[in-house]
Parts: C-alpha cells; sequence; structure tokens
C-alpha cells in the first residue's frame, strides 16, 4: 500500500523528531531532514556517530536488535514506515540495503540476483526470471563482464565485482530507495570510481542514501550531505554549501580537518 501525503510536494523520505534507543542508551536523538528523489544524499561524520544506526532506521533493519526504541516517524512517500499493520519485508524491498563489506551468497552470481524475486514470488516463469536478473547485471554495470559467468561461484570475484553483484540483488526486487552503507570502505581507487560512476547512473532511477567516511566521495557524489555528531543532524544542506560555505562551527571544523 502507498499513501501518499495529501497535501504539497513531499519528499520521497521525510524523517521527523527521530530518536533511537539502544536499551537505556540514546543513540540519535531529534533528526529530522527530507530526502529527495532521485537524488544522493550523503551522511557523513565520525565513526560512532549514529550515520549507519540512522540509515538502518529508514528500512526498519534495527528491527532485529533486541531491546532497541524509536520515538518520531519516518515517511516513505508520506506512509509511516513503522505503522504497525506494515510488513517490515515489504519496507526493505522498496528501500534496500548495500553493506560496507560485499556479502553475496556461497551460490552461482545469477542465483545470487535471482534469490530475491524467487523469494518474493516476483517472477511467473525462468523467462522472466532471466529477464531481472540481466535488467539487474546491466543496471549494476556488471553484465557485460559476467554474462558468460553466471554460473560461478559469486565469492570467486573481486571486491568491486562482488560489490556490484550486491547492487544487481538490491535491484532485482524493484526497490524505489538504496541506502548505501560504506560501500566502497573495502575496495581499491578503481572499484570506488567503478561503485561512484554506477551511483551517479542509479540516481536516473532510484533515491540514494550514502553513509561514507570519504568526504572527497561526499562532495564529488551527492547533491545533500549531512553531518551527524554524537547522534545528532547539526546540518544538513546542499553538498556544495556543506563543503564551502557551512553554517556551523562543526560542520567547518570536521570537513576543514580541524577535528574528526
Amino acid at each position: 500500500m502507498h499513501l501518499m501525503a495529501t497535501k504539497g510536494p513531499t519528499a520521497k523520505v521525510e524523517v521527523n523528531d527521530l530518536d533511537f534507543f539502544y536499551g537505556s542508551v540514546k543513540a540519535l536523538s531529534e533528526i529530522s531532514l527530507k530526502i529527495k528523489g532521485k537524488e544522493i544524499t550523503a551522511l557523513i561524520g565520525p565513526s560512532g556517530c549514529g550515520k549507519s544506526t540512522f540509515l538502518r532506521c529508514l528500512n526498519r533493519m534495527n528491527d532485529t536488535i533486541p531491546g532497541i526504541r524509536i520515538e518520531g516517524e519516518v515517511l516513505l512517500d508520506g506512509m509511516d514506515i513503522y505503522r504497525a499493520d506494515l510488513d517490515p519485508v515489504d519496507i526493505r524491498q522498496r528501500v534496500g540495503m548495500v553493506f560496507q563489506k560485499p556479502n553475496p551468497f556461497p551460490q552461482s552470481v545469477y542465483d545470487n540476483v535471482a534469490f530475491g524475486p524467487r523469494v518474493l514470488g516476483l517472477t511467473r516463469s525462468r523467462v522472466e526470471e532471466k529477464e531481472i536478473v540481466e535488467k539487474s547485471l546491466r543496471q549494476a554495470a556488471l553484465w557485460d563482464l559476467i554474462k558468460d559467468r553466471l554460473s560461478v561461484d559469486a565469492l570467486g570475484l573481486s571486491l568491486g565485482e562482488q560489490q556490484r553483484l550486491c547492487i544487481a540483488r538490491v535491484l532485482a526486487v524493484g526497490p524505489e530507495v538504496i541506502l548505501m552503507d560504506e560501500p566502497t570502505s573495502a575496495l581499491d581507487p578503481i572499484a570506488t570510481m567503478e561503485i561512484e560512476n554506477l551511483m551517479a547512473e542509479l540516481k536516473e532511477y532510484y533515491t540514494i542514501v550514502v553513509v561514507t567516511h570519504n568526504m572527497q566521495q561526499a562532495a564529488r557524489v551527492s547533491e545533500k550531505t549531512g553531518l551527524f555528531w554524537l547522534g545528532e543532524l547539526v546540518e544538513f544542506d546542499d553538498t556544495e554549501k556543506i563543503f564551502t560555505r557551512p553554517k556551523e562551527e562543526r560542520t567547518e571544523a570536521y570537513v576543514t580537518g580541524r577535528v574528526g
């Protein structure tokens, strides 16, 4: 069910007064921001400041952790994703996740990409399944490299190829938003550039939110950037402004390397 907001243009994702607790420990405090559709939003900040925790709030991946509590709201197309009548699996289909380290399944390239559509019943025939696999691998800029090796073990691919395969696996279930948690931190510079180029192509069709420790990467790929600091969102603005004319002293200190 896609429930649209009734007034004015809405962001693809809107977060209002979000607090997040691990038990009694408050990890995120009063986070509010709007993420526009078909743009790349980067989240930067020191290690342990809440970026990845916040990212996982956007598709309810934190639900699997015992003792967590969330207050506030996360809206996807105006719909609160934490509504009791919503299935988290449906949310994670619409809002996919690419992790820091490539995590392909120990099976063939083909079966990796086909896994999600099979589990979710998205295809009615082997022909449809093959079409989804090819389309997803093409979108992940991997088809031409791998089309003759679809039956090989995915764990035998290079790390850069594995990460693009994991992106293809997310794309195969038809998401609207793609979350990326430091997707290039384990990759060499060439593979990193390939992933960044891929992100630029994917934003024509998907909304992307990326957590990165690489400020140059944030400056290269994103339209909007937010700085997290000790569980707070210090500043959120156009990327160019964050890096050249930040409003907050902590932002300037972080992006110039004086702290962090």
